[in-house]
């Protein structure tokens, strides 16, 4: 699924870990030029790049295009690419993560961390928007994800946006759907994952063997149970979400 640019504006604003001023992006001569050196860009960084231009996440800078041609291998994507890869990020901690231009899903690229020490790499998000969606889970101790499920779409994307009004939550947004309609205290091992725009809640299992499932009810009935109440909606979220959107 393609990131929605409304969604990761809203994302980026309400992120504790990610810092960026909308207004001050690149201009895109700049942005063309640096692709005529490194190739296309991903989607979703080519359009930070067009609104931000330059930020920060977790403290440290992401990497940008350099203003009127000049290349500062410090800041500059197209000095920091190697093969590839291009540096897209490094907080001095955890390792380098790298956009890897060899590893394509439509109109984005994965982002990898780098080992320091042995040089081995690690997939870590499926965008350049999933990257930043992982990182503001982390700063909001959520970790991967309130299951292995919604880890996946947050590896691509900061939420959907679904026919009718609903939408799949961010993790900048899922606390707080499920603290107004009390899902901790009602149904302790589901978690809201979204909604269908007409006070239908999408719930999945927390634990389990069952964390795929997803049962559709109403929000005002969560206290009667969502195995007992809830119907059965799909097995399979991140197909059933795609497929929803391409019939928008």
């Amino acid at each position: 699924m393609r990131p929605e640019p409304s969604l990761l504006r809203e994302l980026i604003d309400m992120s504790p870990a990610v810092r960026a001023v909308a207004g001050r992006g690149c201009p895109e001569p700049a942005i063309r030029a640096a692709e005529a050196e490194v190739g296309p860009l991903p989607a979703s960084f080519r359009w930070w790049l067009a609104e931000y231009g330059s930020g920060r996440v977790d403290g440290a800078d992401v990497v940008t295009v350099a203003p009127g041609g000049v290349r500062l291998d410090a800041d500059d994507l197209v000095g920091r690419r190697e093969g590839d890869r291009i540096g897209l990020w490094d907080d001095g901690c955890e390792g380098p993560c790298l956009l890897a231009l060899d590893q394509w899903d439509g109109e984005e690229c994965a982002v990898v961390r780098r080992d320091p020490f042995t040089g081995e790499e690690e997939r870590v998000a499926d965008s350049f928007a999933g990257f930043l969606t992982v990182r503001t889970a982390l700063a909001l101790g959520l970790r991967d994800g309130p299951n292995p499920t919604v880890a996946r779409l947050w590896r691509s994307v900061p939420g959907v946006l679904l026919p009718g009004g609903g939408r799949l939550y961010g993790p900048h947004v899922i606390r707080e759907h499920n603290a107004a309609h009390g899902v901790a205290a009602s149904a302790p091992h589901w978690v809201l994952v979204g909604d269908d725009g007409d006070g239908g809640g999408l719930f999945m299992r927390r634990h389990g063997r069952d964390r795929t499932s997803v049962h559709l009810l109403g929000l005002d009935a969560v206290e009667h149970g969502v195995e007992t109440a809830g119907e059965p909606l799909t097995g399979d979220l991140l197909a059933w979400a795609a497929a929803e959107v391409a019939g928008r």
